[in-house]
């Protein structure tokens, strides 16, 4: 049997979406289930996001520390940010974002992996890249407010991303997600066998 995600969708009676936020909004689905009975989902609508993993030629991650006031914790991540237009490339998403949030640049793009970040609830989707060759970016550095004009930056061993994600030390899902994945590929088939960073998104169309 082939482990693998696929497409479906149950038969929706009725949709509203009591909540519309800046960014996201929450919709309330009356859903069929497969023994004839209608329940209610409630979900978060999210535009999807990218996120990306700069490995150096030390073997470290470019990681950011960063206030998230919703879990009441200040978590070390790797850059990321929300798709902001419809239909963006995911790829330059992720080139702007290593840019405003660390000022670099990377002559290297592979597409590490694909997540839904919490499909019970959310239906937000995230690509994270792996971003190798390494640079300091052309230019002034993007300026920054709010949560990001408190954010820490720094460069750390990824064994130590690993150690930290297996001992519940680091929580950030891309971050925990991005090292794990890295080291997974590492010792398979070698990082220059992951995607192409134009690689199909399914669940986040873009134009090339």
């Amino acid at each position: 049997m082939a482990i693998k995600d696929t497409p479906e969708e149950w038969t929706v009676t009725a949709t509203t979406t009591p909540f519309t936020g800046n960014k996201t909004s929450v919709r309330t689905d009356e859903v069929v289930m497969p023994d004839g009975a209608t329940v209610t989902r409630d979900y978060q609508v999210h535009p999807g996001s990218v996120a990306v993993l700069a490995l150096d030629d030390a073997g470290r991650v470019l990681v950011l520390r960063q206030y998230r006031h919703p879990v009441r914790h200040r978590l070390w991540e790797i850059p990321a940010g929300l798709l902001d237009v419809p239909g963006e490339n995911p790829l330059h998403a992720a080139q702007r974002e290593l840019y405003e949030e660390a000022h670099v640049k990377a002559e290297d793009w592979r597409v590490l992996t694909d997540v839904y970040t919490t499909p019970g609830g959310c239906d937000e989707a995230v690509r994270i890249f792996l971003a190798r060759d390494l640079s300091e970016a052309e230019g002034e550095r993007y300026e920054v407010s709010e949560e990001e004009a408190d954010m820490e930056l720094a460069r750390v061993p990824q064994d130590e991303l690993v150690r930290g994600a297996l001992a519940g030390e680091l929580h950030n899902n891309c971050l925990v997600v991005g090292v794990l994945a890295l080291t997974a590929a590492q010792g398979g088939a070698g990082l220059d066998a992951l995607r192409p960073a134009d690689a199909p998104w399914p669940a986040r169309p873009f134009e090339a």
